[in-house]
């Protein structure tokens, strides 16, 4: 009998330790993620979405494939790789990521054909409650920062995609009038008021960036053939663009020196 009451409660136990917690993540408020940090969860979630792009931070991964079986084949998922002066204003520049799938507490753009509705995401997966944010520095030296919202927030001040930008992915400046941010979306913010506006260009994926988008002011860099051997050490941008015509890795990404 002993015996019994000991497989038994041993069962119970396996069961409670499998057992996952089911969270119902708000993308209105939001949700209090602490508790779920770090575990492996049954997660529900219901995002609106507008026709054309809107923004999107999740504290979780979805796959490429999980992506289009929610948003649908031709949706497009993109993320800020880097910024830099166009005349008086700052260029966004985004590139196309999808194939990576949409990573954990990271802000992306995403582009979605279908009728404005919710679109619902149920999954089993690890939660985190990292802060989304990506952060780069013009060549000017204007700090350009991009973060999820995890709780609905005010903004004011801050850069976000109105509806009725979608089609272009235009982000404006938030004031009192606007209803702000909603949670799961993201907004850009400056740290100056230097920029005339910001501009979103959409960089196809591999596509190679200039060097003066991923370099600030007289930063120094490491040159690396597309080998991976190493060309140039503690160059300038300027030095980089002197280099013979070719493509190299600098920080990373692809630079293409005509």
């Amino acid at each position: 009998m002993k015996k019994f009451y000991f497989i038994a409660a041993l069962a119970v136990a396996t069961l409670t330790a499998n057992a996952q917690e089911k969270l119902m993540l708000s993308t209105y408020n939001g949700t209090n993620l602490e508790k779920y940090d770090g575990q492996i969860c049954n997660v529900t979630v219901n995002r609106y979405m507008f026709t054309g792009w809107n923004t999107i931070a999740l504290p979780f991964d979805i796959s490429a494939n999980e992506l289009d079986e929610t948003f649908g084949t031709d949706c497009k998922l993109e993320k800020l790789v880097s910024v830099e002066n166009v005349g008086n204003d700052i260029q966004l520049n985004f590139q196309d990521c999808k194939a990576e799938g949409l990573k954990a507490n990271t802000p992306y753009i995403i582009y979605y054909t279908g009728e404005a509705c919710n679109k619902r995401i149920v999954k089993e997966a690890a939660v985190s409650n990292n802060q989304p944010i990506v952060s780069f520095t013009t060549p000017r030296g204007e700090n350009v920062t991009m973060a999820g919202v995890q709780t609905k927030t005010a903004g004011v001040g801050f850069y976000g995609i109105l509806a009725r930008d979608n089609a272009e992915a235009k982000f404006a400046k938030v004031d009192s009038n606007l209803s702000g941010f909603l949670a799961t979306r993201c907004y850009v913010q400056l740290a100056s008021e230097t920029a005339g506006k910001l501009i979103t260009k959409h960089v196809a994926a591999g596509e190679t960036t200039s060097i003066t988008a991923i370099t600030k002011g007289n930063e120094k860099v490491d040159v690396y053939n597309t080998n991976g051997a190493k060309v140039a050490s503690n160059v300038s941008a300027a030095q980089v663009n002197n280099l013979h015509p070719g493509i190299y890795i600098v920080k990373g990404q692809k630079v293409l020196v005509k």
